[in-house]
């Protein structure tokens, strides 16, 4: 199918853009004019279209509610100087989605729907991506179960989508992590490596907690011993310890492989750094702290980008950071942002033209 001719679009009569200002906006709570939509059922992708944004219609027993069968992308698009707008590695995400898909039980989305179809949404809402620094038109694919019938088996039906959301920067500050110590997000076996909803519901409540003593996010670690670093938050986290720059290995499945985190990986080793991806614990990272050694500590995310840390506390001790200080991180923020804007060289070939 050649998504380009087969999308049907309907227009939205008039744009909220009139009376909707991009500047400093709030994180996932004004959405585009447009959305994307595809229905699967009998085997096939089918009714795939663009629309007015507008509200759902859905039975009481639609089985994603019941049972849990929805998963979701974070992507962002930009625009550069001369205002071309273009997407940060959306066939990364793609790949991804469909991961989280058969893990869930879930039907992979094609190419053409995915990629072509997220591309001809932007480029019909191009005017909602903000220009100013640090904002972005964050996109969210997501696909969810739409049986209409209660009982524990992969639904036979699923609808995707595609809405798009202008953005200012998700964490403004630098951030105070507390290391989670009881809860678990993830296990091996389990589905911590694909971005189903139910990973982040089960996050919420032990995250409040950390909140209510004055933190803005938790580090995971391990199920079993508590003290392997896994993620902090929604992100992937890193660590400088001396000329390295250290984060979670992937192999246990108990992490998302994100794409900041991918891209991170590749400049931090332009920047001259030593890459490694391993096992961590606490205990060595504390004494890496205490050793002067421990030097940086961020999250790498779609939705918070680089976002710095000054404070880990474990248990009664807490590690304190003066990111005022810091070289690597804001580097490659600095960096990640050029390429997003073109404001230099795409080497890699991350952005996709709109």
């Amino acid at each position: 199918m050649n998504a380009v001719l087969d999308i049907n679009i309907k227009r939205a009569e008039k744009s909220k853009l009139d009376t909707i200002s991009l500047e400093n906006i709030p994180f996932g709570r004004v959405f585009t004019d447009h959305m994307l939509v595809a229905d699967y059922s009998n085997g096939v992708w089918k009714n795939v279209e663009i629309r007015p944004y507008e509200a759902l219609s859905m039975d009481p027993s639609l089985a994603a509610i019941h049972y849990g069968q929805s998963i979701f992308e974070g992507i962002k698009a930009y625009k550069n100087e001369d205002g071309e707008a273009a997407i940060f590695r959306p066939y990364e995400n793609f790949k991804r989605f469909n991961i989280s898909a058969t893990r869930m039980q879930m039907p992979t989305v094609p190419e053409e729907i995915f990629i072509d179809g997220m591309k001809a949404l932007v480029k019909l809402d191009r005017n909602w991506i903000p220009s100013m620094p640090d904002h972005s038109l964050y996109i969210r694919p997501f696909m969810f179960a739409t049986d209409a019938v209660l009982g524990v088996k992969p639904s036979d039906t699923y609808k995707f989508m595609i809405i798009l959301s202008p953005t200012g920067p998700y964490f403004s500050t630098p951030m105070r992590i507390f290391v989670e110590e009881k809860y678990t997000r993830a296990v091996t076996g389990g589905v911590g490596y694909s971005k189903n909803a139910g990973n982040y519901g089960s996050s919420m409540y032990p995250t409040n907690l950390a909140k209510e003593m004055g933190y803005d996010q938790v580090l995971w670690t391990d199920a079993f011993e508590h003290k392997y670093l896994q993620e902090v938050g929604m992100m992937n986290v890193f660590f400088i310890i001396g000329n390295q720059a250290v984060t979670p290995s992937l192999e246990e499945g108990t992490i998302l492989a994100g794409i900041t985190r991918m891209s991170s990986l590749t400049i931090l080793e332009e920047m001259g750094l030593e890459v490694v991806e391993r096992k961590i614990s606490i205990d060595e990272l504390m004494e890496a702290y205490k050793a002067g050694q421990l030097k940086e500590v961020f999250g790498a995310g779609t939705a918070a980008t680089i976002s710095l840390i000054k404070e880990l506390r474990y248990k009664d001790e807490s590690m304190f950071f003066d990111t005022e200080k810091w070289t690597v991180a804001p580097a490659l923020k600095q960096r990640l942002n050029e390429i997003r804007q073109g404001k230099t060289e795409d080497k890699y070939g991350w952005m996709m033209p709109v």
